[in-house]
């Protein structure tokens, strides 16, 4: 029997916000939501981006005045609204009317004469170039007379054509949050997003670890371009070139691997499986789907499902730019008939199968839990959903590295293929959508859509309901299918279709004659699966199956009997009180995140091993070693 890997917790930020609770969803589709649900959207948000915060109880606006919760919307919507998804890139990470450039420079005397200048002795370079003559002065100083050229950088800013992006709600500063000593911004939205997941779940952090075998507990997580600010990789390849020195975290804390690290070291203490693996923007899809297979072959069974990228920076912005892959502010004008004076809709930078000019780079990190099926009722944990299946396929051979290949129409075509098998052809046509990869791109509207269009074909489904994230919050890169999955669960939960409400209309040469993509949001009644979809730079592509949480409940009914779901009602209405009080506090800014720097550390001398087991302190269970000889067929 195999086991289901269930999704029993999500967490994490975005440019929509937090994740838990489908906050971020509810910021994508805030016009049609109901009242309370709108009201709770601007709550959280207020809170999230440090425009209210609560005092003994009370609710206060920066000034110390009392805010009511009802009357955060007409006193801070507009800023709320304006300062989420995409917009235009702050200064608090760079300024891109005037971002930050070393001119270079060749100086010439401007007569016969050399060029003369004084400096301190300790400033000159090593070795001194043999054209420099060099005279000593008083206090320590030095006259230099060159009598050729000079070349010189010196502090110069341009223009940057690339100028949104989808960032973190403005105001939002995790670092704030807890003590993060330096760290990169990427590893602070890390402990953040973790923290979130793991109280998103209602159960005590702590139970679900003496609940299994210390090794069946797993964490699956990486980032793709790591952590490229000043803290990180950024300001270690930059640091000899301005004149500054490599700190002792920079290399370290840069590593891509980082976030896994930083949830099993800081948040979680699991001494279970650790991996970490890349695959462009498929590598949230990427690490979930080594967490489903090792659940499914009992390995793992709570699996941490995490990735993480924080990537807003001149030089990355750069390096995108130059491969023609971000919109710039040329096109958007071009697309909108503007005039070189008028100023683009950045709100609209991104346009999935529209008329597009490329995608548009956001930040965000993003945190899955789940388990195995029969642990999760054991636990009474809330059931959001399941992933059958994660399908990984390359392109093959390949002229153009960041080109769309082939691989993907093999995903996409298991992906379906599987529904069908589960849940059959009734429901794959009638009750499943796409969270399309969507990247904004000319050449991906077209190659994803026939994609999509030759698979709904071959399995006769008309009106393929399709949204694209990446609209509203960018291209995270490493944590962009995790945005997917976000999306996905808030669509199970409230029934609610995000439209592409960036683009006025499907594009002309995007294949849509079998799928549904509007412009706007709309009730779509129930779904039973989703499709999530990733298309990756190298020929990385994946594909996802999601159940929802109704289809995982009426399969493991089926499988596990009527007085097994009975133990699990009682245990879940415990676990929805312990998800109220958090949601709560979550709304109200108390996030109180886990941050466990050295807090548990395991003394190795307690350790006890046996030839069968090893006891860790802190463990209820011991790990078992297993006697079973898969390779007796060879002995």
């Amino acid at each position: 029997m195999t086991a289901l890997p269930v999704i029993v917790g999500m967490g994490g930020i975005n440019a929509a916000g937090r994740t838990s609770f489908h906050q971020g969803y509810r910021r994508i589709v805030l016009d049609s939501l109901a009242a309370q649900a709108r009201q709770e959207t601007f709550l959280g948000l207020a809170t999230l981006m440090n425009l209210v915060t609560t005092v003994n109880g009370q609710l206060e606006d920066s000034q110390g005045n009392h805010v009511e919760q009802s009357d955060i919307e007409a006193r801070f919507g507009e800023q709320i609204i304006a300062g989420t998804l995409i917009r235009k890139i702050e200064k608090e990470h760079f300024d891109v009317d005037a971002t930050p450039w070393q001119q270079k420079m060749t100086l010439t005397a401007s007569d016969d004469s050399a060029i003369v200048f004084e400096t301190r002795r300790r400033d000159l370079p090593s070795p001194l170039p043999s054209n420099w003559q060099i005279d000593d002065l008083d206090n320590k100083k030095v006259k230099v007379t060159i009598a050729a050229e000079l070349d010189v950088k010196h502090d110069s800013t341009r223009d940057n054509p690339i100028k949104s992006a989808g960032q973190f709600p403005t105001g939002f500063d995790p670092a704030i949050m807890y003590n993060s000593r330096y760290q990169p911004r990427g590893l602070q939205a890390t402990i953040f997003a973790a923290t979130d997941a793991i109280k998103s779940t209602g159960l005590d952090w702590q139970h679900i670890m003496n609940s299994v075998e210390p090794d069946k507990i797993g964490t699956y997580s990486a980032s793709v371009i790591g952590q490229m600010d000043d803290k990180g990789l950024g300001g270690l390849v930059k640091a000899r070139q301005q004149g500054d020195r490599v700190s002792t975290k920079q290399l370290a804390l840069g590593l891509n691997t980082m976030s896994t690290d930083f949830i099993n070291a800081y948040v979680t203490g699991n001494v279970g499986t650790t991996f970490s693996t890349s695959g462009a923007c498929a590598t949230f899809l990427y690490n979930l789907r080594a967490a489903v297979n090792d659940i499914q072959a009992g390995r793992t069974r709570v699996a941490v499902v995490a990735s993480v990228e924080c990537a807003i920076t001149p030089e990355v912005v750069e390096g995108f730019g130059n491969m023609s892959a971000l919109a710039n502010i040329e096109g958007l004008r071009r697309l909108d008939n503007l005039t070189n004076d008028d100023e683009p809709d950045y709100r609209k930078s991104s346009r999935p199968f529209g008329e597009n000019c490329g995608f548009t780079l956001g930040e965000g990190a993003q945190v899955a839990i789940l388990m195995d099926d029969a642990l999760a009722l054991e636990l009474g944990a809330d059931i959001m959903g399941s992933v059958p299946d994660v399908f990984v396929n390359a392109d093959g051979v390949k002229k153009s590295i960041t080109s769309p290949g082939p691989g993907n129409y093999i995903t996409m075509a298991k992906s379906a293929a599987l529904a069908t098998s589960l849940l059959g052809k009734e429901a794959l046509q009638q009750r499943s959508f796409i969270l399309a990869h969507g990247s904004s791109t000319p050449q991906n509207r077209v190659t994803e859509s026939l994609i999509y269009h030759k698979v709904a074909q071959t399995f006769a489904i008309d009106n393929w309901k399709v949204t694209a994230p990446k609209a509203y919050v960018g291209h995270t890169i490493a944590p962009a299918s995790g945005d997917q999955l976000a999306i996905t669960l808030g669509v199970f939960s409230h029934n609610i279709m995000p439209g592409i409400t960036t683009i006025d209309k499907v594009a002309d040469d995007v294949y849509s004659e079998h799928l549904d993509i509007r412009n706007s949001h709309y009730d779509c009644g129930d779904m039973d699966i989703a499709f999530i979809n990733s298309k990756g730079f190298g020929g990385n592509n994946a594909t996802a199956t999601v159940l929802s949480a109704k289809v995982t409940m009426q399969m493991l009914a089926k499988r596990h009997g009527d007085a097994l779901m009975n133990s699990y009602v009682e245990k879940h209405s415990q676990v929805k009180d312990a998800q109220h009080i958090y949601q709560t506090q979550a709304d109200l800014g108390q996030y109180s995140l886990i941050y466990r720097f050295g807090d548990g550390l395991i003394d190795e001398n307690e350790i006890v091993l046996d030839e069968h087991s090893i006891t860790l302190p802190g463990f209820e269970k011991a790990i078992t070693f297993s006697t079973t000889n898969s390779y007796q067929d060879m002995f």
